[in-house]
């Protein structure tokens, strides 16, 4: 009695359900002709401006005050990173590009400013291949006296800089190497910046020329199935069509050609002490090393360790990363550290203070700042009057008599004994 409308009623629901499905068919339909008709490309263009910056500090509008800070030209404001809402792509970008020119200027400054020359690495590079540099004072390997070597951490840093972020926000002084070339060379010593960053030359991959697709057996593909993985390739870009939105200018693809013997920080060091440091005159040879620049050093001590201990009065780290038991150093490399390194390293202690460390290699300070980046900065005249603690007590272990002398002394010294 009851199957007459249980049966209209099921014909109902089923006739609606067609209908459903028909009308999510012809939205579905309707979308993609509209998405086809839409050239994407050009419309994520829309949504991101070009990333083509200014190539100079004149045009950015930015220089450097009379206090070595970096301010607009017109306003006198500080460098702002969000220069666009919205766009953090974009602003990273346009602070890269302003960081490349910071970088060109501090190898202006270190060449007029500082009198330091640039040594093209490696030193018997042919005209086509890629190459790298560091740069040096003009008695670096004649100066009979002292050498100071300076060592940056990892990243985008390169000769002559602590933190590309200090430069930028702060001032030249706490994130460049300057103030510590002036002072060494006023103080007496030879000069040599390494670059142990520079490791590869970035080259725009070939673009390859267009032709048409092969089979497998190398004869031309099938027109019908080019259609269908054109089919397939346009299905992909749709769906994709959200993420490329948001970032729609494909950056150009490169290839990093690796610079012989210098294509790591590590081999970079250990380039430089062979054909530079170990040559120069200097009796007495100084490293300030920054973050992964202390592990270059332990990694340079491991592979020279007598040279190193022979040449080398005393090292300065700044918050360095290196650690003794995976580079795995040797009990005479720890004892070494132990009594000719101090390592600085970010604390909310006050300057100077001792900081316990659990690995058994050099002492470790508070460097007066919490901030990694700026260790060496704040360091600086506790660096200094290290090295002077050195020379002194090196100078005193000469005077006493002795039969034979391999290694420097092992009189330890401190920031605060003078």
């Amino acid at each position: 009695m009851h199957a007459r409308p249980l049966l209209i009623l099921f014909l109902s629901a089923c006739v609606t359900m067609a209908q459903s499905v028909q009308d999510d068919k012809e939205k579905t339909t309707a979308l993609k002709d509209l998405l086809s008709r839409i050239d994407l490309d050009e419309l994520m263009k829309k949504d991101e401006p070009p990333l083509s910056f200014p190539k100079t500090l004149e045009e950015f509008e930015y220089a450097f005050n009379e206090h070595g800070q970096l301010r607009h030209t017109k306003t006198g404001e500080a460098f702002v990173f969000n220069y666009r809402e919205d766009l953090h792509r974009w602003n990273q970008k346009r602070y890269e590009a302003l960081g490349e020119i910071i970088t060109q200027y501090v190898y202006e400054l270190l060449e007029k400013e500082c009198n330091l020359t640039r040594e093209i690495l490696p030193i018997d590079a042919k005209e086509d291949e890629p190459k790298s540099f560091i740069y040096r004072s003009r008695d670096a390997l004649s100066n009979p006296d002292k050498l100071l070597v300076l060592v940056q951490g990892s990243g985008v840093v390169r000769a002559g800089q602590w933190a590309r972020r200090l430069i930028i926000n702060e001032d030249m002084n706490s994130g460049s190497q300057i103030p510590f070339i002036k002072h060494a060379v006023a103080e007496g010593y030879g000069v040599m910046v390494l670059n142990p960053n520079e490791n590869y030359l970035e080259v725009e991959k070939a673009v390859p020329p267009a032709s048409a697709e092969l089979a497998p057996d190398g004869t031309e593909e099938p027109a019908e199935k080019r259609e269908r993985k054109d089919e397939r390739d346009d299905v992909r870009k749709k769906r994709d069509f959200y993420e490329k939105y948001r970032n729609p200018q494909k950056e150009k693809e490169t290839d990093a050609i690796p610079i012989r013997l210098n294509s790591s920080p590590e081999e970079h060091t250990l380039y430089v002490w062979d054909h530079f440091i170990s040559k120069a005159m200097a009796r007495n040879i100084f490293f300030v090393a920054h973050s992964y620049g202390g592990l270059c050093f332990v990694d340079l001590m491991i592979q020279r360790e007598a040279q190193v201990k022979n040449r080398v009065c005393a090292v300065a780290m700044t918050d360095s990363v290196h650690n003794v038991w995976h580079q795995e150093a040797n009990k005479s490399i720890l004892e070494w550290l132990q009594e000719h390194c101090c390592n600085w390293v970010s604390s909310s202690e006050s300057l100077d203070t001792p900081v316990e460390t659990m690995l058994p290699d050099c002492p470790r300070y508070s460097a007066g700042t919490e901030l990694h980046e700026l260790t060496s900065w704040r360091s600086f005249d506790s660096i200094f009057k290290f090295f002077s603690n050195a020379l002194a007590a090196q100078d005193e272990s000469d005077d006493q008599p002795s039969t034979t002398v391999t290694t420097r002394s092992s009189n330890r010294v401190r920031p605060d004994e003078l």
